[in-house]
């Protein structure tokens, strides 16, 4: 994907100067080797502040915008803190284990030399990653420093993002309203724009000389369908939002987009966007239903950690309880209460779907054009039920007085027949029931989750922290009682 970072990731040793420096240089480069390529191994092993400086020079020279701290001994705790607080980038610490079978000579102390690092990063203010067990041999350092990519690549990703937004935020929405104070905490521009302006690109975007080529990729993708007349218009609109993207970047080299789409869209577009929003985020670049901005946002962050595409949904309905019993209750060990219905009109991109086509938005048809036989304005969503498969449900957002909150659960989509319109699926969470009052319900959420297509709540869970996030709600188990939940059962 084009939309987001690329990690170049160095390692740097540190020495204490009453240890052997050879000691750190010997288990760095065992590091590298078991790491293989693409590990940037810098020659400057820092003992003293002026080689900070030395080891810093050497790492921009290279490109190096990922920094892991290699303590291949106890460390020097002044420089070894210097070089995170000075690195432009996402650094992370981790320290060596004793395994050189000398133990005089060749001990180097690293587990009580991260204590004190992590206690001088905090003095400094140093925004670290640390693995849940910093200590390693070098194969178990290299693979500390796997789990680091994808929290560097969606720092880096995010300090270069711009949330492009086409509003007002839809009347009687208020879920999806939320300060913006936050974006610009975590270093995320925004660009706030109104419907009236995308519909004066859209015009002008008439006969565009690329939409016939958008229109052949688009009905290649979607097969035969009774509602691809309206493909002129949505390759209209794709062309309008990417030129919109490229030429309002300004200085950040990645968007998302947060969009209208209902009720006066429709109007005066004469389709709904759906499909078009699925194409983009596909490609890497998500486009929220309803303005929702911290949901582009946590879809981006969902692109950048798993680097497959993702989707917006509704946490929507519950599963019929015949349902259920039909296809769920004697192949699973989830409880009824552990499932939902994820949805949203059309908006989740044909390779997540198990039988994807083109169809109409039936709730907006009953408003807009209750009386017309066949849909027109309505036209323009990506339907089909979601692949089963693992899933991981998430949301960045900041609460009314502007704190930055984050949940995080793991689960699957069922193989269920959703007998449903719109892009959905049936979910399973376990403890769903008790997540969704006292985590969702009780934490004033929104409707709208993030969804990613993989289990990857460890590397978000780490990411949130690394952001400095304090609130992170996850589903807890039966024998772990939420803050607030009453502990006097039926």
């Amino acid at each position: 994907m084009e939309n987001i970072a690329q990690v170049n990731v160095g390692i740097v040793a540190v020495s204490r100067d009453c240890f052997p420096i050879g000691l750190s240089k010997r288990r760095r480069e065992a590091v590298v080797e078991a790491y293989g390529q693409g590990l940037y191994a810098c020659p400057v092993t820092v003992e003293s502040e002026s080689d900070v400086a030395m080891a810093l020079s050497d790492l921009q020279v290279h490109g190096v915008n990922a920094l892991v701290v290699f303590l291949g001994n106890f460390g020097p705790e002044t420089p070894e803190t210097l070089l995170g607080k000075y690195f432009p980038g996402p650094v992370m610490y981790v320290a060596a284990a004793e395994g050189d079978g000398d133990l005089y000579d060749g001990r180097g102390d690293a587990f009580c030399g991260m204590l004190n690092c992590s206690y001088n990063l905090r003095l400094r203010s140093v925004k670290a990653y640390i693995s849940d067990y910093p200590i390693g041999t070098a194969g178990e350092v290299a693979s500390q420093i796997r789990s680091f990519l994808p929290v560097a690549r969606a720092y880096l990703s995010l300090r270069e993002l711009k949330i492009i937004s086409f509003g007002p935020r839809p009347s009687d929405f208020l879920a999806c309203n939320a300060p913006i104070q936050g974006l610009f905490d975590l270093g995320v521009e925004i660009e706030e724009n109104s419907e009236l302006d995308l519909l004066s690109s859209f015009n002008a975007h008439a006969g565009d000389a690329r939409i016939d080529a958008v229109v052949a990729d688009m009905a290649n993708e979607i097969g035969s369908s009774p509602y691809e007349g309206i493909l002129p218009r949505l390759a209209q609109y794709e062309v309008t939002l990417l030129d919109w993207a490229e030429s309002h970047r300004g200085g950040r080299k990645y968007v998302a987009f947060a969009n209208k789409c209902w009720p006066a869209f429709e109007k005066e577009f004469k389709f709904v966007p759906c499909y078009v929003n699925s194409r983009l985020t596909a490609r890497g670049i998500p486009v929220s239903c309803e303005v929702d901005i911290y949901g582009a946002l946590s879809e981006y962050i969902g692109l950048c950690i798993s680097e497959k595409p993702v989707t917006l949904l509704d946490i929507n309905n519950t599963v019929p309880r015949s349902m259920f019993e039909k296809h769920v209750q004697d192949k699973t060990d989830y409880l009824l209460s552990d499932t939902f219905m994820g949805f949203h009109c059309g908006n989740t991109a044909c390779s997540l779907l198990s039988n994807p086509h083109m169809g109409y938005q039936l709730i907006m048809k009953r408003g807009l054009e209750p009386d017309l036989p066949e849909p027109d304005i309505t036209r323009g969503t990506m339907e089909g039920d979601i692949k089963a498969g693992a899933v991981t449900v998430y949301r960045l957002q900041s609460t009314a007085k502007g704190k930055l909150v984050a949940y995080i659960a793991q689960g699957e989509v069922l193989d269920v027949p959703t007998e449903s319109f719109g892009s959905i699926g049936v979910f399973a969470i376990t403890e769903m029931g008790r997540f969704y009052r006292h985590v969702l319900i009780e934490k004033q959420y929104p409707h709208h989750a993030a969804i990613a297509f993989c289990h990857c709540g460890k590397d978000l869970f780490s990411f949130f922290r690394y952001l400095g996030i304090e609130d992170i709600s996850y589903n807890q188990g039966k024998n772990l009682p939420y803050v607030g939940e009453n502990p006097f059962q039926d």
